[in-house]
């Protein structure tokens, strides 16, 4: 395939959605070249969903493939049972195999929403990292030393509060530069909170000899309560959540990130939201914009056909008072933590995070009660509204 070197398509990728590019003259001048280039990008697969958040960086990945590049995605199967330190303020506790394992069952789906797979490389870096010896591990470890370690921002700031820093940690942006190596990449992608890690990958691939690669780090989503979007926390939107429920979350986003959420989560064009942002600043009604947000969104990752039910699902059910039709079900046995049931579909995103709502006066059986202990569990069937948004429909087994 022909490399396409339209100067408008090369400053759309180096400026929208980016934080920052190391080293801009460098990268711009090899993507002018015709050159095809290897873009590398990975995730470890510390939860099983990729967020709307993470996706910005996918979306940036099929833009360069667009243009002709090859690109690399890498499922850091190896890396996740270590652990990124990367922005974390305490020590992240190690997966084990069995939870990596659970977790990768459907990231090549999700990732090949956005990416045309038959175009790219899909790796998982346990292929490589599993093979290194104590000598390897070593000769990594001299590409850095303890000062460059703990000067690290979110080191620093736990070393200052006197809290625990395993070894581990450390060993974490080697393996991720190694990553590099291996797969001789040219140009990175991350996140922001990634870009220690994606520096680490020029000095280990310099001490091997190889070119080292530009850096293209991207924007960071805020969840929709307006924190940093985590799986943790709850306040993420899923590419694999279902439309209604996908649609759903949108409309809870906080009306101050409406305009962000169309910059960085939609296809739509530069001037169709410069216009959505004059009519906001006019006055008009925040709801209308996130109506219009929410069906891009679902649109995006499901097609026009079920953003339209999931469109046509809200209206009757928050503006005429009705439950969904095609609300989520789930079968379970009588008896089950409701807890569990949630979290194991998705609903929620862990126990804690259903804890939260149930005792904060989110979660409703339809027509009949709240829930108010987070220990119920699934006695019949049962129509539930959990939060303000989501519907699911237990039936028992």
């Amino acid at each position: 395939m022909k490399i396409d070197t339209d100067q408008n398509k090369i400053n759309h990728i180096l400026t929208h959605a980016v934080e920052e590019v190391f080293t801009r003259q460098s990268l711009e001048k090899k993507l002018r070249s015709g050159k095809t280039l290897r873009i590398k990008l990975g995730f470890d697969p510390t939860s099983p969903y990729v967020h709307i958040g993470r996706a910005i960086v996918l979306w940036k990945l099929r833009e360069f493939q667009d243009l002709g590049h090859k690109v690399v995605f890498i499922v850091g199967d190896f890396t996740a049972l270590v652990g990124d330190p990367s922005d974390k303020l305490s020590k992240r506790p190690m997966l084990t195999e069995r939870q990596v394992k659970e977790n990768i069952k459907y990231y090549k789906e999700q990732v090949g929403k956005i990416i045309d797979l038959k175009k790219a490389e899909f790796h998982f870096n346990s292929k490589w990292l599993r093979k290194l010896d104590f000598n390897d591990v070593a000769e990594l470890a001299e590409c850095f030393s303890v000062q460059q370690m703990s000067h690290r921002r979110n080191f620093a700031d736990r070393i200052e509060r006197g809290e625990e820093i395993s070894l581990r940690e450390f060993l974490y942006p080697l393996m991720q530069g190694y990553d590099s190596v291996q797969v001789k990449a040219d140009v990175e992608l991350g996140g922001f909170d990634q870009l220690f890690n994606l520096k680490a990958g020029r000095i280990i691939q310099g001490h091997y000899g190889q070119p080292e690669q530009d850096i293209v780090v991207g924007v960071m989503l805020p969840g929709t309560d307006g924190r940093k979007m985590s799986s943790s926390w709850g306040n993420v939107i899923n590419i694999l959540d279902e439309p209604g429920n996908m649609y759903g979350k949108v409309m809870s986003v906080k009306d101050d990130l409406i305009v962000k959420y169309f910059n960085f989560c939609t296809r739509l064009s530069e001037e169709e939201i410069s216009n959505i942002e004059r009519e906001l600043e006019g006055g008009k009604n925040p709801r209308d914009a996130k109506m219009r947000l929410a069906f891009e969104i679902v649109e995006l990752y499901h097609g026009d056909k079920k953003a339209k039910e999931a469109e046509n699902s809200f209206v009757a059910t928050f503006q005429k008072g009705g439950a969904p039709k095609n609300a989520k079900e789930i079968f379970a046995e009588v008896g089950s933590p409701i807890s569990e049931v949630l979290v194991k579909a998705g609903v929620v995103a862990s126990k804690s995070d259903w804890q939260r709502i149930v005792l904060g006066g989110g979660v409703e059986i339809v027509d009949r009660e709240k829930i108010t202990d987070p220990r119920a569990v699934v006695s019949s069937e049962m129509l539930l509204r959990v939060g303000k948004k989501r519907f699911v429909r237990i039936t028992t087994k």
